[in-house]
């Protein structure tokens, strides 16, 4: 392959495989490269909702610091390569058709032997894998997984601290029906002496998380038992926080992302901050921690991109990441409309979902986008109770409708897919 357009369709054609939980691919192609997942310095974050957040978090700290981070995230907002970036800016075009014509002989190797072709996950987690260990050397690498914990590609790296956001009802029929099952495929991730941090609330599942850390002798920091969160504000641009960590207290932090969950990630990412300095030779002044919040931005997390009319995009794409915006939408905006533009994939349970906020909003409009697993309007439309509510197929048509419906006090808010909101945030971006 010589062009980046090149690599991309290579890349891309492995979608048709789906999805195949499991390692073994992982483990043979890892193996004919030659174990370059050993020559990394990890950190490995898991969880429903809030896994990209506190992993920026983490960096802007670490960079605040003077370190250099690696990122590993899914999926992108704006640009594939930012899946794979350095300080927050994503590979090079070049560097991806470099490191991608290493491991395409690899990749087609594998798909000649008994356990066929390997997934675009699995072939982009290699990518990575091979980038920051031969091509792109960094202090630390913050590796972000795809789908659960135990089966995901990227549980083949060997992590010197774990950490897992918070459990929710998300891809159940992969990660399991109940609570329980997911905590269990999320704390597959832990591993025998390794720390692990989490924001795990609910008492059924930080049984499971407690269980697997005690059957891997990893000590386990946890919210509401290790450390706290008090003085929460809401703030004109984000909110402000004091944190108690275990090894001390921080007043007056600040996020410029809203929204209590935003403070949960935040106040994870410290005390991961905290372990890792335990861990290696890190360090970490707390101005650096109180510089490094304020830097933090994650595309497409309750973000504005219009202030007249105001207009939000948000990756809620589950009942959990629902609640969370609910709970934003009413303590920064308690007095405005409140408008909906939302899509999803077809295999989201709407109704579920958006009862979450029926009795917040104002207006409903269902769309759709291109994208394989899209959902129709239609077929969003008939499966939600809520009134009043409308669809219109094409997202371009849709957005111009509510906002010429829109008053001066109104706010419309652009939910549900991460794919969708990175489509959505697109036309913005070329409005400016």
């Amino acid at each position: 392959m010589k062009t980046y357009e090149e690599t991309l369709h290579w890349i891309h054609e492995l979608l048709a495989f789906g999805m195949k939980p499991g390692l073994l691919r992982m483990e043979w192609m890892l193996k004919e490269l030659g174990h370059p997942e050993k020559d990394l310095t990890a950190v490995h974050l898991a969880g429903t909702n809030g896994k990209g957040s506190t992993l920026t978090y983490m960096r802007c700290i670490l960079q605040e610091a003077g370190y250099t981070v690696g990122t590993f995230t899914s999926p992108y907002i704006e640009r594939f390569n930012e899946r794979i970036s350095i300080n927050g800016e994503p590979m090079a075009d070049n560097d991806l058709v470099r490191v991608a014509n290493e491991v395409r002989p690899i990749a087609e190797k594998l798909a000649a032997t008994d356990l066929g072709t390997p997934t675009e996950f699995e072939v982009v987690t290699i990518l990575s894998i091979v980038y920051f260990a031969r091509h792109q050397k960094a202090d630390i690498i913050l590796f972000e997984t795809g789908l659960g914990g135990r089966l995901d590609s990227t549980n083949v790296i060997q992590p010197i601290l774990t950490g897992i956001t918070n459990i929710g009802y998300d891809h159940t029929a992969i990660l399991g029906n109940t609570l329980q099952e997911i905590a269990y495929e999320k704390s597959g991730i832990i591993k025998a002496g390794v720390p692990l941090v989490t924001g795990v609330e609910q008492a059924e599942a930080i049984k499971v998380v407690e269980e697997k850390g005690k059957e891997h002798n990893a000590l386990i920091t946890r919210l509401k038992r290790d450390y706290f969160i008090t003085e929460h504000e809401v703030l004109e641009e984000g909110e402000s926080f004091t944190l108690k960590s275990p090894s001390r207290t921080y007043e007056n932090l600040r996020v410029k992302m809203s929204g209590f969950h935003q403070v949960k990630n935040a106040a994870m990412a410290i005390v991961m901050i905290e372990a890792l300095g335990d861990r290696i030779d890190f360090e970490i002044q707390e101005q650096h921690i109180f510089d490094g919040l304020l830097q933090a931005q994650w595309p497409g997390r309750f973000e504005q991109v219009s202030e007249n009319p105001l207009i939000i995009l948000d990756g809620a794409h589950n009942k959990e990441g629902i609640e969370s915006l609910k709970q934003t939408l009413i303590s920064h905006f308690p007095n405005r409309k409140k408008r909906i533009i939302f899509s999803a994939l077809s295999d989201k349970p709407v109704n579920e979902m958006l009862s979450e906020l029926y009795d917040c909003i104002d207006h409903l409009m269902f769309t759709s986008f291109d994208f394989p697993r899209a959902s129709s309007a239609e077929s969003l439309f008939e499966r939600c109770e809520y009134e009043p509510k409308e669809l219109e197929e094409d997202f371009k048509a849709a957005l111009k409708k509510e906002m010429d419906r829109m008053g001066e006090e109104d706010v419309l808010v652009i939910t549900g897919s991460l794919y969708f909101i990175s489509m959505a945030r697109e036309i913005f971006k070329n409005m400016k």
